[in-house]
Parts: C-alpha cells; structure tokens; sequence
C-alpha cells in the first residue's frame, strides 16, 4: 500500500506515518511539502492512498488571518484533491476537526451526537467544514473521500493546549475542582484509526475519540502528582472560573463540558488501543 502525506513535518502527519510503518511493512509512505506549490512536483499516480494533514490549526483567532486559513483549509485541500482524483488515486483522507460542529463559548456542557448539526462559530471550523463540503461531492466508486473529525489530538512532544495544561499543573498552588468531560484522541490511537481506515478502504465521516473521556481536573492532579508538586484542588475556586468564563474565552476551553456521544466514535474495527491513564504515563515519560 502506497500512501502520500501531504503535509510533510506536521505532527500529525509524522507521528502516524512512523507508527503505521513500525506496525505494517507492507505499506510505504512518503510525505511532501505544501508550501510554496512544492507538492505539485509530486507523482500522486504512485499511490494509492492521500492522507491531507496540511492545513492552519486553530491558534491565530486575529481577523487579519481569516483569508489565509480558507485559502490553506479550503481552497489548498480542495485543489489536492482534485488532483489526487484525475491521478488515480484510490482514497482520499482529510483531517478535519470537531470545531466544525463549533467551539465552546460558555460552561454550558454539550455531548455531540450523530443529530447534532455542524454550525462553525469561527473562521477555523467554517474553513475546515468548507472543505469537507467541497471534497465529498469529488467522491465515487473509484475514488473514495473519508473525512476524519478529531477531538483534541495529543501525545509525546506534541504541541498546543496539552502541554500548556501540562505545564501549568507542575506550577500552580491551587486549582478549582471544576470537574467536566472533554473529548481527546490519543495520537497512537488516531494513528491505528487511520491504518484501519486504509486497510478498510472506507469512506464517510468518522469521530475518532479514546475510550475515555477526559476531565480537566484529573488531568492536572496527575500530572502534579508525578511531578512530585502540592496543589490543593477545591471547590472554593469554582466561582472564579464561573465569573472568568465570561470575560475569558480560554476559561471555557479548559472547563467546560464538550465530547462526543461515544457511540459516534464504536466501529467494527479496534482502534482505542491506549487507555487513557496509559497515554497520561507516555506522555509524562518522554517528557521527563
């Protein structure tokens, strides 16, 4: 199985490729670059698989950046595709992201279901849905689209809102015991999602998420723990982040209540292979 990632260096991108080659050596992956048109050089009639993980996360919420995040998430995934179609290839693979849905803007906890209708409530989600809604229709027989939709994706050495929380639980003295349920996806367990996915040849839209739900409160208890650091977590706190949610919007990032029906994320395949306590330790080892 031949497979062409575009977005060489990203992540993502890395992590699965060297998890599916530890895991299969049947398949071969090669990654190109999609900056400055480098991944128009590329032979996509070489492959039989696409996986797109280029594209602008969700970091810069500044106006200024709004017509380059359609241009890279829409328009960039859009083109690719295209391409890898009149190429022959066989499967397309897009990351999407579970913000299509929209991002949480107040503590009131939302559990996604297969009902639940996509209303982005930013220009990151309303790029990444603009693409899904350009690529499905290139889909046949022949050429099949398969849109993932991660939760948060996490794992060693990776980058974004994991780490910060890492961070953060080995420095403060106290925490509010502001309990919630989030949604999260460990990397290997995306990385088996997506070998299966190949293997499967499937097509349509999926929610890959752990087994577990996460909570913001465990997370910052363990990671104090192992690192040997006092914090006193009580309930004394909860109003502070109750008052902050509404001048902050990273207060409803971190405490509010957002994840998916897990009977969105049940296939006839296993890939949860990593509980999350387990992933927690992984990560905490290769961090030191």
């Amino acid at each position: 199985m031949k497979v062409l990632i575009t977005g060489a260096g990203s992540y993502v991108g890395e992590s699965v490729r060297r998890y599916i080659l530890a895991k299969d050596s049947s398949f071969e992956i090669d990654a190109v670059d999609t900056m400055n048109d480098v991944w128009k050089q590329a032979d996509f009639s070489k492959y039989d698989v696409v996986y797109h993980v280029a594209g602008i996360a969700h970091v810069n919420a500044d106006p200024k950046m709004e017509p380059l995040y359609y241009k890279v998430n829409r328009d960039l995934t859009i083109e690719i595709a295209k391409v890898a179609k009149a190429a022959g290839v066989k499967q397309f693979i897009f990351m999407s992201s579970q913000i299509v849905f929209h991002e949480s803007r107040s503590l009131k906890a939302e559990v996604l279901t297969k009902e639940t209708k996509e209303n982005p409530n930013g220009f990151y989600g309303d790029s990444k849905l603009q693409a899904e809604n350009g690529i499905k229709p290139l889909g046949d027989e022949h050429f099949k689209v398969c849109i993932l939709r991660p939760c948060m994706i996490y794992g060693p050495n990776a980058k974004g809102n994991f780490p910060r929380l890492m961070k953060l639980a080995t420095k403060v003295p106290v925490f509010p015991a502001w309990h919630n349920k989030r949604s999260m996806l460990y990397i290997d367990n995306l990385a088996e999602f997506v070998k299966q996915v190949i293997d499967r040849q499937l097509e349509g839209t999926f929610y890959p998420q752990n087994r577990e739900q996460a909570d913001t409160v465990e997370i910052i208890r363990y990671f104090a723990k192992a690192a040997g650091h006092k914090v006193w977590i009580s309930k004394l706190f909860n109003p502070f982040v109750w008052l902050g949610s509404f001048v902050l919007q990273p207060i409803n990032k971190m405490f509010a209540t957002y994840y998916y029906d897990p009977k969105m994320s049940e296939y006839d395949f296993e890939y949860q292979l990593v509980s999350f306590e387990e992933s927690l330790r992984r990560v905490r080892e290769v961090r030191g």
